[in-house]
């Protein structure tokens, strides 16, 4: 299993210095709208590779009006054995910097080290939203299962801006183009790969007729059907059909460069996929649901992701749950707090009223948040 032992918040936020000691069990977080809850997620969320639950920029992450500089500690037990993680910038919101176990890191070897999944209130409007979210929340999936697919989808996007650049100056340097495509079609390839088994995984570990609904996932995208296709009815090899992939985006992107020379952007790749959801027993689309309906398929397919991360990576990923509790009724929450029991992974939750967690008894560490002076102060419950 996976899980945080100790944490510690160096002037992160609204946090100045705060220590946390855990013993593995899911934590509850109660207090008031800006004590500094979701504050301390988003920390969580740093020890992954990225820019965290909030996606911030790096100059809105020191605590104010100090700004000098934040520090994240964490003590992680892992199927490895301990691990000391730490991750910091500098003052000036410089890039942040990873340590493990006392050694510079990169932020993709995170991924290795402790898979993540959140859920936050800026997520609820995944089905009707932009698909670039889409995008990201399948590709946060695929990370949970190849730690790989950050350097990759790295790759891809920094060949993508270099592409775009050239377009946008209406250079017409073949052999850069040649390099550049290249690259974007071996990591686009690979992308459209992680995802295709990516949402087949997340398909499979949804269970049917409980307490949350079958979201039925599929992919729209020129690179993962292809992929699909060549897998599955020219019975290719998965790496044989990747590399069919792969040959066939880099034609395609040779082919279109007058096109989107004319548009100033590339106009192929997985960069333009989408993640379609249907509500299974009622045959209705997702973005088509209700409100209620929509959470509750966010749910299912989140701890579907958890489920398959734990039967793949033989531990269940840790869980941040930002605010998922409060839009419950009951019995769902009930509901909740058995699957996560039954996952048996550290997840973090965040609620205004302690009463929320009620159900969870001793199966969690509760743990209070006040704003005292413009400072967060966090403490195990009464």
């Amino acid at each position: 299993m996976t899980r945080i032992l100790e944490l510690e918040l160096s002037h992160f936020r609204s946090h100045k210095r705060t220590r946390l000691s855990l013993d593995g069990r899911p934590v509850a977080l109660a207090g008031p709208n800006g004590a500094g809850k979701t504050n301390l997620l988003e920390a969580v969320s740093l020890l992954s590779p990225g820019r965290g639950l909030r996606r911030a920029a790096p100059e809105d992450l020191p605590r104010r009006p100090e700004s000098i500089g934040w520090k994240i500690s964490a003590l992680l037990d892992t199927p490895e054995g301990p691990r000391q993680v730490e991750t910091f910038a500098p003052a000036g919101g410089g890039a942040r910097s990873v340590r493990i176990d006392g050694k510079a890191a990169p932020q993709t070897q995170l991924g290795a080290l402790a898979p993540m999944l959140w859920l936050t209130p800026s997520m609820d409007g995944l089905w009707t939203g932009a698909a670039s979210e889409r995008r990201r929340f399948v590709d946060r999936a695929a990370l949970g299962f190849d730690p790989a697919h950050a350097e990759r989808s790295l790759t891809y996007e920094k060949a993508m801006r270099e592409r775009n650049r050239l377009l946008r100056d209406q250079l017409r340097d073949a052999a850069w183009f040649d390099a550049l495509e290249s690259r974007m079609a071996l990591s686009g390839a690979a992308i459209a790969r992680a995802r295709v088994e990516t949402v087949a995984r997340l398909n499979g570990a949804q269970p049917e007729g409980g307490p949350f609904p079958t979201a039925a996932l599929a992919l729209e995208g020129a690179c993962e059907r292809r992929f699909t296709a060549l897998r599955d009815a020219d019975g290719l090899a998965p790496d044989e059909a990747e590399r069919e992939t792969a040959a066939a985006l880099r034609t395609a992107l040779a082919r279109g460069r007058a096109r989107d020379l004319a548009a100033g952007r590339t106009l192929d790749g997985p960069h333009r996929s989408d993640l379609t959801a249907v509500f299974a027993a009622k045959g209705v689309e997702a973005r088509l649901c209700s409100t209620g309906e929509q959470k509750a398929l966010l749910i299912s397919v989140t701890l579907a992701n958890a489920r398959a991360v734990a039967r793949q990576r033989a531990t269940p990923p840790l869980l941040l749950l930002d605010e998922v509790a409060a839009h419950l009724d009951e019995g769902r929450r009930a509901a909740l707090f058995d699957a996560l029991t039954e996952l048996g992974a550290q997840a973090w939750m965040t609620g205004a009223d302690r009463a929320l967690f009620a159900g969870l008894g001793a199966r969690a560490q509760l743990f209070e948040t006040v704003e005292r002076d413009g400072v967060a102060t966090v403490s195990p419950a009464a």
